[in-house]
């Protein structure tokens, strides 16, 4: 395997009281925290991290910033809160952050609180052209895998949706047909069409499960972004699914004709869309319970069957080799369910919801502690933690 990739996160949280009633103040919160972005909805916010290609400095460029917000929340007598979507509610209202910005009307306008969830953005650097488009391909088809693992968005408006990522079967995918690009050029002249017949309001409004992106876009591009995962709030878990990725970009960087979808499989790129899309709302549904179909011969296969096989051939890869630690707490996912099917087991055996989300968020803040005195104990340097990192 060459050199890891640079990696960054966009993490969008809700805050909250104890209980898991979400509480909204995004705006004040951007305005007292320096790296803390609004999002049109008061009740979420945002952080981002710095490209960074080392995992270990990335957990904490993870905890850091909810560090911060939390001591910025204790005196107002509010936390952060798990799970991607309102479990408590309401939504019916949506909450502007910023009455005033035309850009935010336009959302709720157009979208109303479908949008309104919380999901962690995982950026993976590349500095080709095609290769980003190749990733694409590849991560796009197997986007439901991830979707699968990181599941966490079972309730709406205090009740079980029947879905185990309510967050990706409501969020409104823009434009509603989004092609494999079989190139740059592809991808460039669909951005022109789709922005000059409205489709797509700018750059930025290109919301499906993968994309690719950089500072210039549609033609200066670095990086390839999913966007299907549900909010991770487990750091290490967060890092294992982004291993993965990974690991399996670096299999399509030494052998492309094996990994990309574009020459590895017997459908041609429009059946890869549909089957893709298709996989996405099916693990929406049932998460590693979901029969998904394999992008390269179409035949049928659980979600959880289709990672146990890829993670055991990524064992006996050889270039798979320095990224294997960090891959250990998939399976403890995979052997006891994903937050999804947890909450859903502990809610069917008489837990309430309220209660599930108080214990994620006690859980959060364990989870900053500990591994702040692990950082201590080693004598690590935690670096920079909010910073403008791969925005947008």
């Amino acid at each position: 395997m060459s050199k890891s990739l640079l990696k960054g996160f966009e993490v969008e949280l809700y805050t909250g009281r104890a209980d898991g009633t979400v509480v909204g103040c995004s705006a004040e919160a951007a305005a007292a925290l320096p790296g803390v972005v609004t999002e049109p909805d008061c009740r979420n916010l945002e952080y981002i991290t710095a490209p960074e290609a080392s995992y270990s400095k990335q957990l904490e460029l993870l905890l850091e910033p909810r560090r911060q917000l939390r001591r910025w929340l204790q005196p107002k007598g509010l936390t952060l809160l798990p799970g991607s979507t309102l479990s408590l509610g309401d939504s019916a209202i949506f909450q502007r952050s910023d009455p005033n910005n035309p850009y935010h009307h336009y959302i709720e306008t157009t979208y109303g609180t479908r949008v309104v969830t919380a999901s962690v953005h995982i950026n993976l650097g590349l500095e080709n052209p095609e290769q980003i488009f190749a990733a694409c391909r590849l991560l796009r088809c197997e986007a439901a895998l991830l979707l699968a693992l990181s599941a966490s968005s079972p309730f709406l408006d205090g009740k079980p949706t029947g879905a185990h990522s309510q967050r990706w079967l409501q969020f409104p995918i823009t434009p509603v047909q989004v092609p494999l690009f079989s190139g740059h050029s592809e991808y460039v002249a669909w951005m022109e069409s789709q922005l000059s017949i409205g489709n797509m309001r700018n750059v930025r409004h290109l919301w499906s499960s993968v994309r690719p992106n950089g500072p210039d876009r549609p033609h200066g591009l670095n990086r390839v972004e999913l966007r299907i995962c549900d909010l991770i709030t487990d750091p290490k878990q967060l890092l294992a699914i982004t291993a993965y990725a990974e690991l399996r970009l670096h299999q399509l960087l030494e052998n492309p004709s094996q990994h990309d979808p574009l020459t590895a499989s017997k459908l041609n790129l429009e059946e890869l869309q549909l089957l893709a899309d298709a996989n996405d709302k099916a693990a929406a549904s049932s998460s590693l319970d979901a029969v998904l179909l394999h992008w390269r011969d179409g035949e049928p296969l659980s979600a959880r069957a289709w990672l146990e096989n890829q993670i055991a051939e990524m064992r006996l890869w050889p270039g798979a080799k320095d990224l294997l630690p960090w891959l250990a707490p998939l399976d403890g996912i995979l052997q006891n369910g994903n937050t999804a099917m947890n909450w859903l087991s502990r809610h069917k055996n008489g837990e309430s919801i309220s209660s599930l989300i108080s214990t994620g968020a006690t859980a959060m803040e364990n989870e900053e502690i500990q591994e702040g005195e692990s950082i201590k104990a080693k004598n690590v340097s935690p670096g920079a933690a909010i910073n403008g990192g791969y925005l947008g």
